[in-house]
C-alpha cells in the first residue's frame, strides 16, 4: 500500500515537478493531492488521510509556517510528517522550522537526489 502525499505550493508548475520527481524516486505512492496554499491544505486534511506533506513556505492566503502551526496543533494531524521545499535557506529559518516540527527541508531548486534523500530519511524507506 502506497503513501498518500499532499503537495502544497502556490505554483502549479512546482507541484507538477515535485510530483514527477517523487515518482522518479521509486517511493510507492498511492495518491497525490495538491493545494495552492495552506488553507487549501487544511481543507484537504479535514476530509482525506495523508501520510506526508511536501510544502512551500511562501504562499498567499496562508503560508507554510501558519499551516504547520495549525497542523501541529490538531491532534488528528499533528503526526503527519512535513517536509518543506523552499528557496529560504538560512540556518536560523531551518532551525525555527525544525523547532515547529518540520521533519525535513529541501532547498529550491531541488534535484531528484535531494528529494529521494529526504524521503528516505523521513519515511524510513530505501528508494
Amino acid at each position: 500500500m502506497g503513501y498518500k502525499i499532499l503537495i502544497v505550493d502556490d505554483s502549479s508548475v512546482t507541484r507538477a515537478v515535485l510530483k514527477k520527481t517523487v515518482q522518479m524516486t521509486g517511493v510507492d505512492v498511492e495518491e497525490f493531492y495538491e493545494a495552492a496554499n495552506g488553507q487549501e491544505a487544511l481543507e484537504h486534511l479535514a476530509v482525506k488521510k495523508v501520510d506526508l506533506i511536501l510544502a512551500d513556505l511562501n504562499m498567499p492566503q496562508m503560508n507554510g509556517l501558519e499551516m504547520t502551526d495549525k497542523i501541529k496543533s490538531d491532534t488528528k494531524t499533528a503526526n503527519i510528517p512535513i517536509i518543506v521545499v523552499s528557496t529560504e535557506a538560512s540556518a536560523a529559518r531551518i532551525k525555527l522550522l525544525k523547532e515547529k516540527g518540520i521533519r525535513g527541508y529541501v532547498h529550491k531548486p531541488f534535484t531528484p537526489e535531494s528529494i529521494r534523500n529526504v524521503l528516505e530519511e523521513v519515511l524510513g524507506v530505501t528508494c
